[in-house]
């Protein structure tokens, strides 16, 4: 190969290329990024970038002579490939040709019907979203956050610290219930709670009211919820329209093989926008996490490289942190293969505990809330454990 495309300059491709490098591939690598930006740590977007402790600076992934074999081209966005002739359609009117492409788009922030244009309405993605987001919570009394995963969570326990009145809106019965199930999520409510945001569960939002500015949050039980501020956190969409008559395979994602090859030869995804096959959930499936791109980019890099020859080790279970509050809350596995979920160490009630989920006599999954030291030890164990089909 002499030219492999990168496109998404972010966590994932810059990783990527990074594996591509320290695998031995020493010809051109060129990555595309759609934003002006180099590629940046996302997660303290909703935390301490969000409050104000750290600035741009401290979110840098890389300095600016810290990858020299790297051509960049930001600003600009791949809009088409020809997956067969490996050829690349940018925004910019140019087009590229590789002989390798890594697919690292990304995922985009699913948005409220009907926003469009209403200030005082946010998502939360980017950098750029972050910087408006940070802006107009400067000036507010009261925010409403509709949706109550990772990112809506973060960002209510940061507004309250900044000392906002806060409303969390989650449709389900507690936040993060569809990833951590319903009896530990429900634990974890609490601690919202405890700290002041108000929890609204089990409605959905009909509306957001406001004419040129948003001045509210309307309920399907007729509920009003005032709202200087309103946050979407309704989970996110893989970044693969462009990718429409490419000749790969989509789903929900770019949809690939256990090492992350598409069904095209000499393409590869990662990242949010890729759908691995897991053989032991028997799914293709997404991991929308920081750790997954880390973990994954290696993979890619040796599928790549091997022409699709290379055997990966199985996979490791996913694994997530949450920083809320004063908390950290640490995760591994899938708790919906569950039977049943203990906790194990400490009292939900104190704010820190250990829980451990189980099909049969079997761990499947550890939910660690201020038990680092502890859950690192789960950790290590279902790590190493071997890899049974579900």
């Amino acid at each position: 190969m002499n030219t492999i495309c990168v496109v998404g300059a972010s966590l994932a491709g810059l990783l990527t290329a990074r594996a591509l490098r320290s695998q031995g591939y020493g010809g051109r690598i060129v990555v595309i990024g759609e934003e002006q930006h180099r590629p940046y740590d996302r997660p303290p977007l909703s935390k301490d970038f969000l409050k104000g402790a750290i600035g741009e600076a401290d979110l840098a992934l890389e300095g600016e002579d810290e990858e020299p074999g790297i051509e960049w081209r930001l600003g600009v966005a791949a809009t088409r490939l020809d997956a067969t002739a490996r050829r690349l359609t940018l925004s910019d009117g140019t087009s590229l040709a590789a002989d390798g492409v890594v697919i690292a788009t990304g995922a985009a922030a699913r948005t409220l019907p009907g926003t469009e244009g209403l200030a005082g309405v946010h998502t939360l993605r980017t950098l750029d979203d972050a910087r408006a987001l940070r802006a107009d919570l400067a000036t507010a009394r009261r925010l409403v956050v509709i949706g109550g995963g990772f990112i809506g969570a973060e960002v209510a326990a940061t507004a309250r610290e900044l000392g906002l009145d806060v409303t969390l809106v989650e449709s389900g019965p507690a936040p993060l219930a569809g990833v951590i199930g319903l009896t530990m999520a429900q634990a974890l409510a609490g601690l919202h709670e405890e700290r002041g945001v108000r929890l609204v569960r089990g409605v959905q939002v009909t509306e957001v009211t406001g004419t040129e500015r948003a001045d509210g949050v309307r309920l399907s039980d007729g509920t009003h919820l005032p709202a200087d501020v309103v946050v979407a956190g309704i989970g996110a969409v893989p970044n693969i329209a462009w990718l429409g008559d490419s000749g790969l395979e989509l789903g929900d994602g770019v949809l690939c093989d256990e090492g992350g090859g598409a069904s095209v030869p000499g393409v590869v995804a990662v990242g949010d926008c890729a759908a691995w096959w897991d053989p032991a959930q028997g799914r293709h499936h997404r991991i929308e996490h920081w750790t997954g791109a880390r973990q994954r980019a290696v993979v890619a890099a040796a599928t790549l490289l091997s022409g699709g020859t290379a055997r990966p080790e199985p996979a490791r279970p996913a694994y997530f942190w949450s920083d809320q509050f004063d908390v950290k809350i640490q995760f591994i596995g899938h708790a919906r293969d569950a039977d049943t979920v203990t906790v194990e160490e400490g009292d939900p009630a104190g704010g820190s505990f250990l829980a451990v989920y189980r099909q049969g006599d079997r761990p499947v999954a550890v939910l660690g809330v201020n038990q680092v030291r502890l859950f690192t030890r789960w950790r290590r164990r279902l790590e190493t454990a071997p890899v049974q089909a579900g």
